[in-house]
């Protein structure tokens, strides 16, 4: 008489299994990342700009011409830009987490449309011979920025970005001599102040 033997489930290939628990981590780390905010913005970074813009504003208050004026603020945004830069990856290798994640890629793509916009309108009120609406339009340009960019990181960033944009309103309808001492307001001081805040409370 033959045998008669339970019919039992086959167990899947270990293999398989393997490939869809690591399906199922890509998933809910890509959820996840989607889902956070951006934390690399970088307040030691950003008190470090703060210091050079005064600088920059001390420097250029003394230029007897408007190109050199000009040419000084060029140097100091190039000099912000790399600083900014590198504190950012450095923060973000210091937390662990990628710079061009999900909400950096998105930081970074909401704030450069304003960027890119002031420096062209910088290229053309240069040709144009009109140099006194600058301030405040860099000012109010830079918090757009900002505060798009801010939509994906932490609450104090947007936060400042509606402190450049309400500075940058003012200083457009003030008297133009006064445009160094809102950018030194601007770009040196708030940059010290909101700096500190996210040094203090998100980690450097």
């Amino acid at each position: 008489m033959a045998t008669i033997r339970p019919i039992r489930p086959r167990s899947d290939d270990p293999l398989a299994l393997e490939a869809r628990a690591m399906d199922n981590l890509r998933y809910i780390r890509k959820t996840m990342e989607g889902a956070s905010s951006f934390t690399a913005v970088p307040g030691w970074g950003g008190m470090m700009i703060g210091v050079t813009a005064l600088v920059a504003a001390f420097i250029t208050s003394l230029q007897p011409t408007a190109a050199l004026w000009l040419g000084v603020w060029i140097v100091e945004a190039a000099v912000s830009g790399l600083i900014g830069a590198v504190a950012m990856l450095q923060k973000a290798r210091k937390a662990d987490t990628p710079l061009f994640s999900q909400p950096g890629r998105r930081f970074a793509l909401s704030l450069a449309p304003p960027l890119a916009a002031g420096a062209l309108l910088t290229l053309f009120l240069f040709r144009a011979g009109s140099f006194a609406v600058l301030p405040g339009l860099w000012l109010l340009l830079y918090g757009a920025g900002v505060v798009t960019g801010g939509a994906f990181s932490v609450r104090v960033v947007p936060a400042m970005g509606v402190a450049f944009m309400v500075l940058g309103a003012a200083a457009l309808f003030s008297p133009a001599a006064w445009g160094d001492i809102f950018m030194a307001i601007g770009f040196g001081g708030l940059h010290l102040i909101f700096g500190a805040i996210i040094a203090w409370r998100y980690g450097g």
